[in-house]
This record gives C-alpha cells, structure tokens and sequence, in this order.
C-alpha cells in the first residue's frame, strides 16, 4: 500500500505541474517562475533569501537565476534596503502584478480541479505529516503563515 501512495502522489504531482505548465507557458512562464510572482504578490520586499526560503518549486531551481530572468523580462524590480545597503529587496513591477493575477488566475482553474476530487480536505490533511518538518513542508508554512 505505501508503495502504491508513493507513486500515486508522485503521479498526481506531476499531472499537475504538466498542467500548470503548459497553460503558464501560454504567458511565457515557467512554474518555479510563477511561484516567485505569487510569493512576490503575496509578500512584497522580501531579499532574495527570503523568496528563497518561501520556494516549494524543485529543488535544483537556483532562486538567483529564477529572480534575474524575472528582472530581465522586466516582471520583478530590485531596490536597495533602506536598513541595509548591501541588500536588495524585491517586487512586482506594474507588467509583473499583471503577471501575477494571470498566473492566480491559471492556479485558481487548477485549484477548482483539485477541490472537486471528493475528500481533497482530507487528502490534504493526510499529506501534511509527510512533508512536516522538510525543507519544503517549512517553505509552504512560510508562504501559508507569512
């Protein structure tokens, strides 16, 4: 059985970032690139370090590079911290909110599929104990607790 939930999970993951990735590819985004405008959304000014310690998206995703490609495509603007020179604080810039309420809107579409799954309540709790305590458990609380 737990191998069977093991790859159910891992199933149901990847059936949903494929999904999510190709509506966000229809606006130029990438998933871990559209996690950064929703963290960013929800929590204007962070550092680097601070969208970093927030990601979910996986593992190997560098949050420098993600933040420089947002900066480059002029969706995210850096502005130095008033209470530390040497620090940058990030956020949405007028073309990156835009982005941003397309991408909530795209996860919303998605999230309207995941709450009709009968249960999806139960699921979740379910879940939690298995990511508790992991470097992406702590990531999601730090989104979902600010």
């Amino acid at each position: 059985m737990a191998e069977q939930v093991r790859y159910l999970v891992l199933a149901a993951q990847r059936e949903g970032n494929r999904r999510l990735a190709t509506a966000l590819g229809e606006i130029g985004l990438t998933p871990a690139q559209s996690e950064v405008l929703r963290i960013l959304g929800d929590h204007s000014g962070l550092t680097l370090h601070g969208v970093g310690a927030m990601l979910v998206c996986d593992s190997g995703t560098n949050p420098s590079r993600l933040i420089e490609k947002l900066v480059r495509a002029g969706l995210v603007e850096r502005t130095a911290d008033p209470s530390d020179r040497r620090s940058m604080r990030l956020s949405l810039t007028a073309s990156g909110a835009a982005a941003e309420r397309r991408v909530r809107m795209i996860e919303d579409a998605l999230y309207a599929q995941i709450d009709a799954v009968p249960d999806a309540a139960a699921l979740a709790r379910m879940l939690q104990p298995l990511v508790s305590g992991t470097v992406a458990g702590e990531a999601l609380r730090k989104r979902i607790e600010g």
